[in-house]
């Protein structure tokens, strides 16, 4: 494979933009069938229209709070100040309508989506519903919030979680792979990583991602140096490890779909690497795991802190509590 022919799955920040988005990734541009990913930077008192078409969007509020319309409904999404400090609150957008996103503050806000057959209702998505997890030990210790997981959250075909790595470790790893439908063992998914990097005194941070190909598809062939705004797309092939460099933390946003009739993220672990799961076993995880956790659900009304400014509506803060679901503290296999 060429140059040129890997450089077209790391897209660097910028690379993937057009009109109104930051990144805008569609089954057109990434040349496959399913996974959207866009992301929509709004300034203070901005808005924006757009068509869902023939796809399901989930709207996450990457920094800052705004207020989605769609199909009469109007969710008031609080949002929080970045990716690490806070788990958010998301909305639902069906396809076959139209939506508009208006932030009184401004911010950031990727839509994740994935073409779909069925219309399900708009929805709104607390982040006191969002199960965060905490997957392997040691340096491969990560977080994963689970807001659009399959079982978690009700959509058509958009798999969407994400991952907070602490810098130093490892994620997604052992390599694992979803280009395959094997009944049980295996789903085929189009995957799309979205990162963003804790910097330190001012300085970006990076990290590297690894797709390495498994004899399916496009034989798809990474490693990149990766910064905040980056997009990987993983069409198929071995993926992992992602790896934050020491004294940055990774944050990415995976979106996937897939062909399959049944929604699930079913993988295979690389065979040279599995092994490694068995030394996690009584290896505590990283300590600074949680980076954030969500928030514990307030009777009556809606639970996180709006970012100051946010134009999201006001009311007394719910303060993060750890308790408010079971966090794991072991590997969960399948590991992203």
């Amino acid at each position: 494979m060429t140059s040129t022919q890997r450089q077209q799955y790391h897209l660097p920040s910028g690379r993937a933009a057009a009109g109104p988005y930051a990144v805008d990734v569609t089954p057109g541009s990434a040349g496959w069938g399913h996974s959207s990913l866009r992301v929509l930077e709004l300034p203070p008192g901005g808005s924006h229209t757009f068509a869902t078409g023939d796809s399901e969007w989930i709207v996450l509020p990457l920094n800052g709070g705004c207020t989605v319309v769609t199909d009469g409904e109007t969710f008031d999404l609080y949002g929080r100040d970045s990716v690490f400090t806070a788990v958010t609150d998301f909305a639902y957008v069906p396809r076959d309508t139209h939506a508009t996103i208006a932030s009184g503050a401004g911010g950031r806000f990727a839509l994740a989506g994935a073409r779909c057959s069925r219309r399900l209702p708009a929805r709104y998505g607390p982040a006191s519903g969002v199960p965060v997890e905490l997957r392997g030990s040691g340096n491969c210790s990560r977080q994963v919030n689970n807001f659009g997981a399959a079982g978690v959250f009700e959509c058509d075909k958009l798999i969407a979680v994400e991952v907070l790595t602490p810098g130093g470790n490892w994620s997604s790893y052992p390599p694992h792979k979803h280009d395959e439908h094997r009944p049980g063992e295996e789903s085929e998914l189009e995957e799309i990583y979205y990162f963003e990097i804790a910097g330190h005194d001012g300085t970006p941070g990076l990290g590297y991602q690894r797709v390495s190909p498994s004899g399916h598809g496009h034989g798809t062939d990474v490693l990149a140096e990766v910064r905040g705004g980056d997009v990987v797309l993983v069409p198929d092939g071995w993926h992992g490890p992602s790896m934050a460099a020491p004294g940055h933390h990774m944050y990415y946003l995976n979106v996937m779909a897939g062909p399959g009739a049944a929604r699930e993220w079913l993988i295979r672990d690389h065979p040279d690497h599995a092994w490694i799961r068995g030394n996690w076993s009584g290896v505590p995880v990283d300590p600074r795991l949680p980076l954030c956790t969500a928030p514990r659900a307030a009777e009556g009304s809606r639970t996180a802190a709006a970012p100051s400014g946010s134009g999201a509506p006001s009311g007394p803060p719910e303060p993060p509590d750890p308790t408010d679901r079971p966090l794991s503290s072991h590997f969960l296999p399948p590991s992203q």
